[in-house]
């Protein structure tokens, strides 16, 4: 297991810190403001730590307020809004100096059966052994791109990504906005449903923003843009044990009024339908 998982597994272990009250923490990897997945996968964390495990997450929906500073614990506090026959609501806020940066809704329910269908997975995408690992994509494009760029992908990551292109990191090209991402976790996570859905949200919020640039010849690390989620929304839709790779298929409908939109599903590798996501993301144009 790498390092960087290790990390991510330790800061999904909140500590209590009264009742209905968790205290998290962040990684020291030298950057200026929390990750978004990381609040997102602490907070589901909280809410599960007051639900009966018999009941698992089928949907989140979150807002960011403000940026998180890594140099500071983050205090999550749960109101218990509902206990069904059937559905659990929690609604989970995250503070950092007494003010709210993120909070989070989420819904419990206990499992059903029921009709199941699933839209397909997009068609023709090479699977991940076909695509140049991250080592190779380093030795191959890392002379090519910013600075900024270079030491994102040299630093140690707890999920390994392989995009099915990487022209946008190198190119001003514009692209349709379509972005395929094969995603996995570089160690083994626990056999616990709700820590695998945390991961899994974890890992929800990563290259989403990116794909509502590609319209525009655009990368998120662009200096002169001002770039950070505003809300995310995901719905579980069946159990996945983190195992092996998934399937990120992304598409961004619309970017307009300094936002991009993007959606997301995840899939396994033979085709099933795991997750949904939508974002919405600040995507700001500088003054120069």
């Amino acid at each position: 297991m790498s390092q960087a998982m290790q990390k991510i597994l330790s800061i999904l272990d909140l500590e209590a810190a009264g009742e209905n009250r968790f205290t998290g923490r962040s990684p020291q990897s030298g950057w200026q403001r929390v990750f978004g997945g990381q609040v997102i996968g602490q907070a589901l964390v909280a809410a599960q730590r007051t639900v009966d495990a018999a009941r698992h997450v089928h949907s989140l929906h979150c807002y960011f307020m403000r940026p998180g500073d890594p140099a500071v614990p983050i205090d999550y506090s749960v109101d218990r809004i509902r206990d069904g026959g059937s559905f659990n609501t929690r609604r989970v806020v995250a503070e950092q100096g007494g003010r709210a940066i993120f909070s989070l809704s989420a819904s419990f329910q206990h499992d059903e059966p029921g009709l199941d269908h699933f839209m397909p997975m997009p068609p023709e995408v090479p699977m991940p052994e076909a695509l140049m690992g991250e080592s190779q994509l380093i030795e191959s494009f890392i002379d090519k791109v910013p600075d900024n760029i270079r030491r994102y992908w040299l630093r140690e990551r707890p999920i390994e990504l392989r995009p099915v292109s990487f022209t946008h990191y190198v190119s001003r090209e514009k692209l349709p906005p379509v972005q395929h991402v094969w995603v996995r976790a570089t160690g083994p996570v626990p056999d616990d449903r709700a820590l695998q859905a945390a991961v899994l949200a974890y890992l929800s919020d990563m290259t989403l923003l990116d794909t509502s640039l590609f319209a525009h010849g655009r990368a998120i690390f662009d200096p002169d843009l001002q770039v950070a989620s505003l809300d995310h929304a995901m719905w579980f839709h069946r159990p996945h044990k983190l195992d092996d790779w998934l399937l990120y298929a992304q598409d961004s409908p619309n970017a307009s009024g300094a936002r991009g939109f993007t959606r997301g599903g995840l899939y396994t590798r033979d085709g099933v339908l795991v997750a949904s996501v939508a974002q919405e993301g600040l995507i700001r144009l500088r003054k120069r």
